[in-house]
């Protein structure tokens, strides 16, 4: 999983070299930003998809805060908050409707085009689009984290495995058969 993130994430060094970004390369030079173990690649998942479900003000430079202030990897919150786009941003947010209608014990009114543009309707449906974007937001998060620990941790045990049977030739002895008779 690391060596397919490396190839994909950007050169930090490329980064910090850019004209624009010089006024604050020194916050973007903590090592901790870039690095890509366990904690750093799940927090960031989780900040990433946290701020997704966020009203799509700012995502971006959020998700850049959020990743300097909590020391996980810059790239990937980043580029997580990209899967809301004007596509995925109108289903997300009317499912987050739903659930904050759920929560406040409101009637859930249809999906109507027309009414979802007209900005006087929008302080009725604000209330719950901004609880059911929060609770969609938390939970999302807490997933993704856990999804990608432990998506990191059994590639890290098919990785020893493999090992193990380069090594000496033969499983190890968690996944091999126990044998009825023993041998002194």
């Amino acid at each position: 999983m690391k060596r397919w993130l490396q190839r994909r994430l950007p050169d930090p060094r490329v980064l910090l070299e850019n004209r624009a970004l010089r006024g604050i390369a020194h916050l973007l030079g903590e090592p901790s930003l870039w690095a890509l173990n366990r904690r750093s690649v799940a927090g960031a998942f989780a900040l990433g998809f946290f701020i997704l479900y966020l009203p799509p003000v700012g995502q971006t430079f959020c998700a850049a805060i959020g990743a300097v202030k909590l020391r996980v990897n810059l790239p990937i919150s980043v580029l997580l908050v990209w899967i809301s786009n004007p596509l995925t941003i109108p289903p997300m947010f009317y499912f987050a409707y739903i659930v904050g209608c759920l929560l406040l014990l409101r009637p859930i009114l249809p999906f109507q085009f027309s009414f979802w543009i007209d900005w006087h309707n929008w302080f009725g449906i604000l209330g719950p689009v901004l609880l059911g974007s929060l609770v969609c937001a938390t939970i999302g998060a807490v997933i993704a984290y856990w999804v990608v620990q432990g998506l990191w941790r059994w590639n890290l045990i098919q990785r020893l495995k493999a090992r193990r049977l380069a090594r000496y030739g033969r499983p190890s002895p968690a996944t091999s058969a126990p044998s009825s008779s023993r041998q002194i």
